[in-house]
């Protein structure tokens, strides 16, 4: 993401978020960039009946929700801590000089986004049409290309339950779909840890 050296040269504050905190909620105005140092983000929409719907996790040199800052409207989900976290918050004024004075670094912001937005229509037929087999399968594939790991045994860094927070599904139905794909050798479990 955007080096250090050029988010403190451009007054970005580096904050301590203890876990479970929430960062900002859906609706509200963005008025910050937020690239995490280290720790780790999801962000979510709730249900009418209460249950998350995760739209991403963030981690270690990541940032998250700048579309509302280009875009100047409401967030469209709200962001809360994972871990213990330090990010690095930056107005939104100063965020868009940074831009203007290193476009290179808005190049590299860009292909981020244009990255995460190919991710959310991929999730989105997948949730909509497909069983829960592929729906998983289609994630974790995702993930370990986005991680470069396409031909080395990959380990899923995620949970059964944020699998259910991603795919909208229960995470009793995350298991078993995850015990069938094993059955038929799309995926191996080893000490309880999925690898694809």
């Amino acid at each position: 993401m955007i080096a250090t050296s050029l988010l403190e040269a451009s007054n970005a504050q580096l904050k301590f978020y203890p876990k479970n905190t929430v960062i900002f909620n859906e609706k509200e105005q963005p008025l910050l960039y937020y690239q995490i140092k280290t720790g780790s983000v999801k962000m979510f929409n709730l249900t009418e009946d209460g249950k998350e719907f995760v739209q991403g996790f963030f981690k270690d040199n990541n940032s998250f929700a700048e579309p509302p800052l280009f875009g100047d409207f409401k967030y469209p989900a709200s962001a809360q801590t994972t871990t213990d976290s330090y990010i690095y918050t930056l107005a939104k004024s100063d965020f868009l000089e940074l831009l203007t004075a290193h476009p290179e670094e808005h190049l590299k912001l860009t292909q981020i986004l244009c990255r995460r937005m190919i991710y959310k229509a991929k999730i989105m037929k997948e949730v909509s049409v497909y069983p829960p087999e592929h729906r998983i399968l289609t994630l974790l594939n995702h993930f370990k290309t986005t991680d470069n790991k396409q031909n080395t045994l990959y380990e899923v860094k995620l949970t059964r339950q944020q699998i259910s927070e991603l795919t909208g599904m229960r995470v009793e139905t995350v298991i078993r779909a995850i015990k069938k794909l094993e059955r038929s050798n799309k995926l191996t479990i080893i000490e309880r840890k999925v690898y694809l």
